[in-house]
C-alpha cells in the first residue's frame, strides 16, 4: 500500500508528464501551422532582371537599380505621373487616392471606397475606377468627384478596374467582378470592356474575357490589348475605323505559381513593346508576342506608369510600396500625344 506522501508524489509525476506531453502536442501543432503557413505564403523575392532574349537588354540596362519612392501603403494601384513631378496613387485598402512626391511624402487627395486604376483625359482631369461606387469618375484637384458612367443599359456596372485614354479621346475601361462589393448583386451578366466617349455615351466593345483587367493601345492605335485575370493571358484585337474591336486572339500567357501574381496593369513604349505586370514582377513582351524577359520585383506589382520628363522611367505600384526603375525605352503616354 502507498503512503499518502508516495501517492501524492505519484500523482504529481503523472501530472508533470501529462503537462509535458500536452505542451509537446501544442508545440507540434504550432510547428505544423507555421510550416503550412510558410508553404502557402509568398516567398521573399529580390529585384532581378531575367532575360529570355538578348532583345531584353535593348530596353533595360543590366546594371539598372530599383529604387523605392514611397511605402507604408495598404495596397497600391493606378499610378499616374504628373508633369509637376509627383504621382497619383490609389490605395485600395486605405480607401484613398494620394499625391506622392519623390521624397516619399504623401498627401491625401480624396477618401474613396476602393479606388483602382487611374489615367488623365485630354482635359488633364484625373479619371478613376471607383470600385465601391461601381463607376468611372473624374476627380478634381480639390478632392471632389463627378460620376461619368455607372450604368450600362440601365444596369449597374460591376466594379471598374482599369481605365486608359484612347487615341480618339474616349476613355476605355474594364469592368470585371474582382472588386464587386460584398453583398451587392451583379446586374450585368458578363464582365465587359467599354468605350466612354466625350459625350457620355457608353459602348460595349467585348465580353469575351472572364475577368478583364489591364488594357492598352499600341502607339499606332491599330491594336488593342487587354489581359484576363482569371485565365492569366493577354488578348489582342484589331481596331476598326469606328473604334470597334475585331479578330480577337491570344497574344501571350502569364502563368505562375499560386502566389506569384497574375496579369494586371499594362503599359507600352513608343515602339510597341509591352510591360505587363504578372507572376513575380513585370513581363516584357515585343509586339510580336515574344516574352523578352521579366523584371522580378521584391513586392508583387499591380500596375505601372511612365514618368519623369523623358518618360523613360517606370513607376511601379507594388503592394505596400511604389518603386521607380530607369529604362532605355521611352514610354508611350496617350494623354501627352494630342
Amino acid at each position: 500500500m502507498m503512503s499518502a506522501h508516495t501517492n501524492s508524489r505519484w500523482v504529481l509525476d503523472r501530472l508533470v508528464t501529462f503537462a509535458a506531453l500536452l505542451a509537446l502536442l501544442v508545440l507540434i501543432g504550432w510547428t505544423t501551422q507555421l510550416v503550412v503557413h510558410a508553404e502557402n505564403s509568398p516567398k521573399p523575392r529580390q529585384f532581378e532582371l531575367q532575360a529570355e532574349s538578348p532583345e531584353f537588354w535593348k530596353l533595360l540596362d543590366r546594371n539598372a537599380e530599383l529604387k523605392r519612392v514611397g511605402t507604408g501603403f495598404g495596397f497600391t494601384e493606378g499610378p499616374v505621373w504628373d508633369p509637376a513631378g509627383f504621382l497619383y496613387v490609389s490605395d485600395e485598402e486605405q480607401n484613398k487616392i494620394f499625391k506622392l512626391s519623390m521624397d516619399g511624402q504623401k498627401t491625401e487627395l480624396i477618401s474613396l471606397g476602393d479606388p483602382d486604376g487611374n489615367t488623365y483625359d485630354r482635359e488633364h482631369r484625373l479619371i478613376d475606377c471607383a470600385s465601391v461606387l461601381r463607376a468611372i469618375i473624374a476627380v478634381s484637384a480639390d478632392g471632389k468627384y463627378e460620376v461619368l458612367a455607372d450604368k450600362f443599359e440601365g444596369k449597374k456596372l460591376n466594379s471598374p478596374n482599369d481605365v486608359i485614354l484612347g487615341p480618339d479621346g474616349a476613355l476605355y475601361f474594364t469592368d470585371p467582378t474582382l472588386d464587386l462589393v460584398k453583398g451587392e448583386k451583379q446586374e450585368i451578366p458578363f464582365q465587359g470592356v467599354y468605350r466612354l466617349d466625350t459625350k457620355g455615351n457608353l459602348r460595349l466593345l467585348t465580353k469575351d474575357l472572364k475577368q478583364p483587367n489591364g488594357l492598352a493601345f499600341s502607339p499606332d492605335a491599330k491594336r488593342f490589348y487587354v489581359d484576363d485575370d482569371e485565365d492569366k493571358n493577354i488578348h489582342v484585337y484589331d481596331v476598326a475605323a469606328d473604334g470597334s474591336l475585331a479578330n480577337g486572339r491570344i497574344f501571350g500567357d502569364e502563368h505562375g505559381e499560386e502566389h506569384d501574381g497574375v496579369p494586371d496593369g499594362i503599359k507600352v513604349d513608343e515602339h510597341g513593346n509591352l510591360f505587363i505586370t504578372g507572376p513575380k514582377g513585370i513581363w516584357v513582351w515585343d509586339p510580336q508576342g515574344h516574352h523578352l524577359g521579366t523584371i522580378v520585383m521584391p513586392e508583387q506589382p499591380a500596375n505601372l506608369t511612365w514618368g519623369d520628363k523623358d518618360h523613360r522611367t517606370l513607376y511601379i505600384t507594388a503592394t505596400t510600396s511604389v518603386y521607380r526603375l530607369k529604362t532605355k525605352a521611352r514610354g508611350f503616354v496617350p494623354y501627352l500625344t494630342h
